[in-house]
């Protein structure tokens, strides 16, 4: 009994050490974005204030954080519907066996172990190429997407596998039809797995910048505008713009958990109301 409290007190301690040091950095940026006016990037700090948080929505000297962060969200929305849409219907394909089906999938999941810079390059060397222009929303997006599909695919295939096929038959035998079967059957019973590679697919995409650093022209993404700032910027403005994207992903995390939350509630319900009904 003894050896074995001991090992939990040492797995414990283990552990707070991995949150401290996956969490350490984040929170340390944190605090240092709160610096007083005459505060710097490093400890101790100059007094404490919201002066930076000010200081960041004024017109600042260098970049165009704004600017970075509108066209993120609206790649992070394009790259994340594109993943849901292409990855269910990549689910639903592979749930039968086809000629080429086996290479096929090596060869999707192959783009997640090709280095990011490499892709990157590839992308904008094939659109310098073809003589179309390199931007954001055209060779970022395809880009990106080389990162996301894969993921998203990984999580179809895996839910399809578990997937009762016992409430399509039942929908048939109702007389639906196969689009009313995926509309009304398939899609609701897989609503938060869709939502967790929703997530996926914003999230990878909202914070990637190796495989735009190259395919995102004249205009930058946010992390290429951070990765800029970090170059020219000597004042803790660059903590407190880290500070609101971070508490922003963590706001995206929450809507999608909430959402989660609420379907599972709703299904219960239904499935409740159900049960009274019989």
């Amino acid at each position: 009994m003894e050896k074995r409290s001991r090992s939990f007190y040492v797995l414990t301690a283990f552990f707070a050490l991995f949150i401290l040091f996956l969490y350490g950095p984040t929170l340390t940026i944190g605090v240092l974005s709160f610096q007083g006016p005459q505060g710097g990037l490093t400890f101790p700090m100059n007094g404490v204030s919201l002066h930076w948080f000010r200081d960041l929505f004024e017109e600042q000297a260098v970049g165009d954080i704004w600017g970075a962060f509108r066209r993120s969200l609206a790649l992070g929305l394009m790259v994340m519907v594109t993943t849901v849409v292409v990855s269910v219907m990549g689910g639903l394909a592979f749930r039968k066996r086809f000629a080429g089906s086996g290479a096929l999938f090596y060869l999707i999941i192959a783009s997640l172990v090709i280095p990011s810079i490499l892709i990157s390059l590839g992308v904008g060397l094939i659109f310098n190429q073809f003589g179309l222009r390199v931007h954001w929303a055209t060779s970022g997006f395809g880009s990106q997407l080389t990162w996301t599909l894969p993921f998203g695919l990984l999580i179809m295939f895996a839910v399809f596998n578990r997937f009762d096929r016992s409430y399509e038959e039942a929908a048939r035998d109702q007389g639906a039809s196969a689009w009313q079967t995926i509309r009304f059957v398939v899609l609701p019973i897989i609503a938060p797995s869709l939502i967790g590679v929703a997530l996926f697919g914003f999230t990878l995409s909202y914070d990637e910048f190796a495989r735009t650093l190259l395919t995102s022209g004249s205009y930058n993404t946010l992390p290429l505008e951070i990765f800029g700032m970090t170059t020219n910027v000597t004042t803790p403005v660059i903590y407190a713009l880290g500070t609101l994207t971070t508490l922003f992903s963590f706001l995206i995390i929450g809507a999608f958990i909430v959402t989660v939350w609420g379907l599972g509630k709703r299904r219960a319900r239904l499935g409740s109301d159900a049960g009274k009904g019989l």
